[in-house]
C-alpha cells in the first residue's frame, strides 16, 4: 500500500507524523511525505521521502503577520488559522499535493490538522484520509470550525463544489498520542469522529552530557518556547525576560532558543543559566526536574511522557492555551494566560511547582497512561481498519 503523509512547514506539526510514517514503512508500506519545498531537509533528516509542494508566497503571508501586533490574542489567532492555514498555505499546497496524488496514486492519506491542501486533493481524488492529532482532541475541532469559509473557497478551486470540506475535516478518523485522562481533563466532550490512541515511540537520543554550569546540586529547569517564537518579533523578547526573571532563583536554567536565534544575542547570562540554539529534548528531559514551556505540543507531551511537572506560558496560538489548560486540569502543572505579567508570574511559580510533590505525582500518572498506550504499529492496523 502507498501511504502519503501531509504537513505544513512546522516542526511541531510534523513531529507527531514521524512515528506513524516509520511504523507504516516498517510494516512494508511505501511511504512519502508531502510538505513545502522549504521543509525538505526536515523530512529527509527523519529518513522519509519528500514530495514537495509550493511554499506560501511571502508577499501574501507578510501582510497577515504584520497585522498581528495590533490585534488581541484571540483575533490574531483566528486570523492566522483562517488566512494562513485555511487559505494561503492551503491554496499554495493544492496544486502540488494534487499532482503527487495523481502521479503516485496513494491508497491512504494522513494529514496534520492544519494542512488543508491535502484534504481538498484527497476529497477530489476519492482517496481515504485520516487526521493525526497535534494536540488535544478539541484542537482539531476548533481548527476545522474556524476555516469553514476558506475551505469552501479551496473546495471550489479543487473541484469539490458542495462545500463539504469542513464537514470532511470534522468527520475524519483521528490517530492521537494524547492519553484519555489528559484529553478529557478540561474537555469532557466525546470525539466527533472515530479515534485511536497510540504512544509516540521516537527513537531514543544519545548525546554527550549537558555542559556544566551553576550549582550542580540545584534542580534543573528546562526552558523552551519552541522553534517559532524566536522568529516572531513580538515574542522573541520572551527569552531574555525569562532569564532575567529566574536569575536569582536557586535553580539551574537550561534554555533552548531554536535554530533561528543566536544565543549570543541574549547578552550576558546569570550564573545559573545556560542557553543554546538547540539540544535534543529527550536528553535535557532526562536530567531535568521541571519544564517551563510555551504549550507547544512537542514540549508539553515530552515533559508529560518524562513524568515532569511543568509551567506553561502560551505565547501566540490557541492550541498552546488549550494545552496549558489541560496540563493544569490534570494536575501536572500550572498554566498562565498570555499577558504583560505572564513571564514574571510563570517564573514565580517555578519554586512552588518544585516544592509541591503533587505536581510530579500527577505528571508521572500521565506518563504511565502514555506508556500504556498501544505502539505505533497498532495505529497502522487501526488506520487500515478505519478505511476497510
Amino acid at each position: 500500500m502507498r501511504v502519503l503523509f501531509a504537513t505544513t512547514a512546522n516542526d511541531g506539526h510534523f513531529g507527531p507524523l514521524v512515528p506513524l510514517a516509520r511504523a507504516f514503512a516498517s510494516a512494508g508500506h511505501d511511504v512519502a511525505v508531502a510538505a513545502p519545498k522549504s521543509f525538505e531537509a526536515t523530512v529527509t533528516r527523519a529518513g522519509l521521502t519528500h514530495r514537495p509542494f509550493a511554499d506560501a508566497p511571502p508577499e501574501l503571508i507578510g501582510p497577515v503577520m504584520a497585522r498581528l501586533p495590533t490585534l488581541s490574542f484571540h483575533e490574531a489567532d483566528n486570523l492566522v488559522v483562517r488566512e494562513v492555514f485555511g487559505r494561503i498555505d492551503a491554496q499554495a499546497a493544492l496544486p502540488g499535493v494534487t499532482a503527487a496524488i495523481e502521479e503516485w496514486r496513494p491508497d491512504l492519506l494522513l494529514r496534520e490538522p492544519a494542512e488543508f491542501g491535502s484534504l481538498a486533493a484527497a476529497e477530489r481524488a476519492g482517496v481515504p484520509h485520516l487526521q493525526v492529532a497535534v494536540g488535544m482532541a478539541e484542537v482539531g475541532r476548533l481548527i476545522a470550525a474556524s476555516v469553514a469559509e476558506p475551505l469552501a473557497e479551496l473546495g471550489a478551486l479543487a473541484g469539490v463544489h458542495d462545500g463539504s470540506l469542513a464537514d470532511a475535516a470534522l468527520a475524519e478518523p483521528t490517530l492521537t498520542s494524547v492519553p484519555e485522562d489528559l484529553d478529557r481533563a478540561g474537555d469532557d466532550r466525546d470525539p466527533s469522529s472515530a479515534l485511536f490512541r497510540f504512544r509516540d515511540e521516537s527513537p531514543p537520543v544519545t548525546t554527550e552530557p549537558l555542559p556544566e554550569w551553576g550549582d550542580p546540586a540545584a534542580p534543573l529547569v528546562y526552558v523552551t518556547f519552541g522553534s517559532v517564537a524566536g522568529s516572531l518579533p513580538p515574542f522573541s523578547g520572551s527569552y531574555r525576560a525569562a532569564l532575567e526573571a529566574t536569575a536569582d532563583l536557586p535553580i539551574r536554567v537550561f534554555m533552548t532558543l531554536g535554530r533561528r536565534l543566536d544565543p549570543a544575542g541574549l547578552g550576558p547570562l546569570a550564573r545559573n543559566a545556560r542557553a543554546v540554539a538547540w539540544w535534543p529534548q529527550s536528553a535535557v528531559l532526562a536530567q531535568a526536574s521541571a519544564v517551563w514551556g510555551h504549550g507547544g505540543f512537542g514540549t508539553t507531551m515530552g515533559a508529560l511522557a518524562a513524568g515532569l511537572p511543568q509551567v506553561v506560558t502560551p505565547l501566540f496560538t490557541f492550541d498552546q492555551r488549550i494545552n496549558a489548560r489541560h496540563v493544569a486540569a490534570v494536575g501536572a502543572g500550572m498554566g498562565f494566560e498570555p499577558g504583560p505579567t505572564a513571564i514574571a508570574d510563570a517564573a514565580a511559580a517555578l519554586l512552588p511547582l518544585l516544592a509541591e510533590p503533587w505536581y510530579t505525582v500527577r505528571a508521572k500518572a500521565v506518563a504511565a497512561s502514555i506508556a500504556q498506550l498501544p505502539p505505533p504499529a497498532a495505529a497502522v492496523d487501526a488506520a487500515l481498519n478505519f478505511i476497510a
